[in-house]
């Protein structure tokens, strides 16, 4: 019973992924037809050609691959030593500083978005790659998922590496990123998904056709009278297929990464 019940959630939940794919095969006037077309039409190359003719498709796909990959590379490496000062390290105020952390966690994204603004126009970085990077590298998510998983590192294990001598650099690099690398593939899907999908700040900052992301460069398909749903959807669709390939390359980490930490040794 209960796996014929997950297995009818499963085909429900399928069941809009499938209507974007038929719906990338037929053009924009025959979408929302009724009935609704459940087979595949012919017109996918069609709105592929549009959504290139009319969209810089393949720079934005690149600038999108681009600034997320650096994103998560710097992003891994800030939220992953920041986690484990927070765990093994006793400092002034880091209780204090903890619980900023936390309470960030509450605030919306909105709130900050008119200070980043500013702040971009005083560097000079409006229009930039560096601009869409840099401001989130700290993401208060990843901090506090690293931390957590660090906790449960046994202090033993980084006591006796430093009798043998091992400097603070070679024990993070050596014994604690091996130790954690479940979390970190959890949280390099984060992360890439967060730089992947951004699309207001990216929106806000970015200037220029070619410095557009994927987000920022289908929204230029929506028209104040009319909008070509067919090459909408066949760009949201082909925008999906990194995430997808990213989660089926580490999806048993990504699992064993949001159970660690999760129970107490």
């Amino acid at each position: 019973m209960l796996t014929t019940a997950i297995a009818a959630g499963a085909v429900l939940m399928a069941l809009p992924f499938y209507w974007l794919i038929i719906a990338t095969t037929y053009p924009s006037n025959e979408i929302f037809s009724t009935p609704p077309h459940f087979l595949p039409g012919d017109a996918f190359l069609h709105n592929v050609q549009g959504l290139l003719t009319d969209t810089m498709f393949g720079r934005a796909m690149l600038n999108s691959l681009f600034v997320s990959t650096v994103y998560t590379l710097l992003g891994l490496v800030v939220c992953t030593a920041a986690g484990y000062a927070f765990a093994k390290f006793e400092f002034r105020g880091k209780s204090v500083m903890f619980g900023v952390l936390l309470v960030t966690l509450a605030l919306p994204s909105q709130v900050t978005l008119v200070p980043l603004f500013q702040l971009m126009v005083w560097l000079g970085w409006l229009d930039s790659y560096q601009a869409i990077i840099l401001p989130n590298l700290a993401l208060p998510f990843g901090i506090f998922l690293m931390r957590q998983t660090m906790s449960s590192i046994p202090d033993e294990l980084i006591q006796a590496a430093r009798v043998d001598g091992a400097g603070e650099f070679r024990l993070f690099a050596r014994i604690v990123v091996p130790t954690v690398r479940p979390a970190l593939a959890a949280l390099a899907i984060f992360l890439f998904l967060a730089q992947w999908n951004a699309f207001v700040y990216p929106l806000v900052v970015l200037r220029t056709p070619d410095a557009y992301t994927l987000p920022v460069a289908l929204a230029t398909l929506q028209g104040v009278g009319t909008t070509d749903y067919g090459q909408l959807l066949t760009g949201t669709m082909l925008s999906m297929l990194p995430i997808l390939i990213l989660f089926l390359f580490l999806q048993r980490q990504f699992v064993a990464g949001i159970l660690a930490g999760a129970v107490k040794q």
